[in-house]
């Protein structure tokens, strides 16, 4: 019984450990704020790292290419809506040129993410 519970106990530690990393592949350091949290919903994900590299869920795209993947989408769903993740060291300036693409591409449903306080 004792090697089964240990078993047990390996594999739950390894989905604790491993489950964050799946859910947050891109590392940002977000500022925090208050308010409530999000609905559960399947927003996009648009993250804008420190450097300015720009990510569509997990993959890295250019502007151009975001804006027509955006468009797609909406077109297909007017209702969709994304989740803009930030590293704090950007600028505003990019974090509303982001903005400014995804309202260029029809999507008018978005939030900025930050840590809870």
């Amino acid at each position: 019984m004792t090697p089964i519970l240990d078993m047990t106990f390996l594999l739950l530690i390894a989905f604790i450990i491993t489950f964050p990393a799946l859910q947050n592949g891109i590392a940002v350091k977000l500022p925090a704020a208050g308010g409530d949290p999000l609905p559960s919903t399947e927003p996009l994900a648009v993250t804008i790292r420190a450097d300015g590299t720009l990510f569509l869920g997990n993959e890295a795209v250019s502007e151009e290419t975001l804006a027509a993947r955006v468009r797609a989408i909406v077109a297909a769903n007017p209702e969709a809506a994304a989740h803009i993740r930030g590293d704090e060291g950007l600028s505003y300036g990019k974090i509303m040129e982001v903005v400014r693409i995804l309202r260029g591409a029809n999507l008018t449903r978005f939030s900025l993410v930050t840590e809870s306080e």
